[in-house]
């Protein structure tokens, strides 16, 4: 489980979910801003399911196809959660993103570094299959 790279990629999208929480999206001068825990509680709730998710989703190594469901559903999940950020963030004059604004595109990189190296695995067993 752990030499396979996608369990790296899927790892470091499950820290950065989880920090993500912690540090705001937006930030403008008057003192408003957009994070997970102090804007919306659905906000909430959607980027702890990912980070989970995406945990869980690490764990099903053996079960190539619904890891790979998950893990795309994860990265459903953040386009919902970034697109839900800067329609708030939209709201706020005179503000400006945080530095903690680039760990949701990197989450969805990190997603699509995971389904290709569980795509690879998978075409890996079917042609080892074949073989046989």
């Amino acid at each position: 489980m752990i030499q396979r790279i996608q369990t790296l990629w899927l790892f470091l999208a499950a820290m950065a979910a989880f920090f993500s929480i912690k540090y705001p999206f937006y930030v403008s001068p008057e003192g408003a801003t957009v994070s997970a825990t102090e804007s919306n509680l659905f906000l909430l709730i959607l980027s702890a399911a990912l980070g989970t998710g995406i945990l869980i989703a690490i764990f099903l190594f053996k079960q190539r196809k619904l890891q790979m469901r998950i893990v795309l559903l994860c990265a459903l999940v953040e386009c919902l959660i970034i697109f839900l950020y800067s329609r708030q963030a939209g709201e706020i004059e005179n503000g400006s993103y945080t530095a903690a604004a680039i760990l949701h595109p990197v989450i969805l990189i990190l997603l699509f570094l995971a389904i290709r190296g569980i795509y690879k695995d998978h075409k890996l067993i079917q042609e080892s299959n074949r073989l046989r």
